[in-house]
């Protein structure tokens, strides 16, 4: 089956057609690194990461390149304020988002340029809009000049009377307000790059362009971003690379947000829930399972309490791959997916169906286990590790895992447990239930789970 994708230009599901048969070129927009990331911007990254699997999965060589934004008006303005040099501000904050994205098990890009690093490359393009009557200088600042692109706002689907592009202090000159700064004239105390047009630094939208033209060429499958980078930042995108000469992204895809109380999660707001506090209180894999399973396109509501849903529908799905492999040892994961899987992730990446298939895979393979039937319960356990692996939420996975030391540790806990429900069974057998009871309850307390079985008790991980 084709994969489909919806695409924002169009408004509608198209059948994905790579430009390069066999393989797939991918551009996100990544981090603005004025703060730490907080769950909303992590949802962005998830998403384009669970993508990128499921076409290496169908066979694609994939190029996925994440930039980073590093200079901009909201990081001097941090800069101002803290009495800290803009690029400390920034190379901190890109390590807490390459921190985030490591510990929720997104893949490293394939490229991860900043925008700093390419000011040569911003230039070459400024000159050629320049040159073929699309762009202009004016008071050491360079504008695009939209009314010159009659495709301007084909993205967004506004009309051009109608626009209000937003603008920043000292964008002076402009011949019309809708034109938008590609390059802005220095300030004092900013930090500052020689042009032939004067000092001065990047405008928001220059560096995607000019970064997407160097790493993937002039045509490229997919731009991916958050639905709220269609406008400005994409359309502005657009209307640069285009009137440069390139045919750029034939694939515009764009992630909901995460909100709390139905606004956009946001640090102007004071909502934002940072992910180095989150993964010290939600395993990072339950932390995933929340954030990259609901569709691409639909809003994540935040709240606790989804989140302890979350956590014990992936307990569920970790319990049946535990208990398969106390019973049977190692399974690899199958070669292949489930069919209804693939054609769920082949339809526009309908994650939700694909889990569906997950879960009633994992209680086929918990009747087996019932049933004592450990050779079904192999293949169900083989097939729910190779969707999963799509998913990037394998538990058994070596970043989840944590390779020997982590088996290790697993094992220095087993001992310790065990020996404390050999003191609740012994308290059991002389009939003392109120000491029986307080272990078991303590042991809960501390995160475990105790499940008595034929057997003898079991534990595992439990819900909060």
């Amino acid at each position: 089956m084709t994969i489909r994708l919806y695409d924002t230009n169009a408004r509608q599901v198209r059948d994905f057609t790579p430009l390069r048969p066999g393989c797939v070129s991918i551009y996100l927009c990544g981090a603005t690194v004025q703060a730490a990331p907080h769950i909303g911007h992590i949802r962005s990254g998830l998403n384009f990461d669970i993508m990128r699997r499921w076409f290496a999965h169908r066979g694609y060589d994939v190029t996925f390149v994440r930039n980073v934004t590093d200079i901009d008006d909201k990081i001097i303005t941090k800069s101002g304020e803290q009495g800290r040099p803009w690029w400390a501000i920034g190379y901190e904050n890109e390590r807490a988002f390459n921190e985030g994205y490591d510990a929720l098990g997104c893949l490293p890009p394939t490229y991860e340029p900043r925008a700093t690093g390419h000011i040569p490359e911003m230039i070459e393009m400024m000159r050629g809009l320049i040159e073929r009557g699309h762009a202009y200088e004016s008071e050491g600042n360079v504008y695009f000049d939209v009314r010159s692109f009659p495709d301007y706002l084909e993205l967004s689907n506004q009309e051009l009377d109608n626009l209000r592009q937003p603008e920043s202090e000292g964008e002076t000159g402009k011949r019309d307000q809708r034109d938008f700064a590609m390059w802005k004239a220095a300030k004092p105390g900013e930090p500052s790059w020689e042009t032939p047009w004067g000092r001065g630094r990047p405008g928001w939208h220059l560096e995607c362009s000019a970064m997407a033209h160097k790493y993937l060429g002039s045509a490229f499958d997919i731009h991916g971003g958050g639905i709220d980078l269609i406008f400005p930042h994409h359309e502005n995108e657009i209307a640069q690379a285009k009137a440069y000469g390139d045919d750029f992204a034939a694939y515009w895809v764009h992630n909901a947000w995460v909100t709390m109380s139905g606004e956009k999660m946001s640090k102007s707001l004071g909502n934002s829930v940072l992910v180095s506090e989150m993964t010290k209180r939600w395993r990072p894999i339950v932390l995933r399972y929340y954030l990259g399973t609901p569709h691409y396109r639909s809003m994540i509501e935040y709240s606790e309490e989804s989140l302890r849903e979350a956590e014990s529908a992936f307990a569920r799905i970790e319990g049946f791959v535990q208990r398969v492999v106390e019973k049977a040892g190692p399974v690899e994961p199958a070669a292949e997916v489930p069919p209804a899987f693939a054609e769920a992730m082949d339809d526009d990446m309908g994650v939700p169906q694909a889990l569906a298939i997950v879960h009633t895979t994992v209680r086929q393979g918990n009747s087996a286990l019932t049933a004592d039937d450990k050779e079904t319960a192999v293949a169900r356990l083989a097939e729910v590790r190779a969707m999963l692996g799509v998913l990037g939420l394998d538990p058994l996975d070596e970043h989840w895992s944590g390779g020997e030391r982590s088996e290790d540790l697993h094992g220095v806990v087993d001992s310790l447990v065990r020996l404390v429900l050999e003191q609740r069974e012994s308290a059991r057998g002389r009939k003392d239930y109120a000491t029986a009871d307080a272990i078991r309850d303590q042991l809960q307390q501390s995160g475990l789970e105790i499940e008595d079985t034929p057997s003898g008790p079991r534990w595992s991980l439990g819900s909060r």
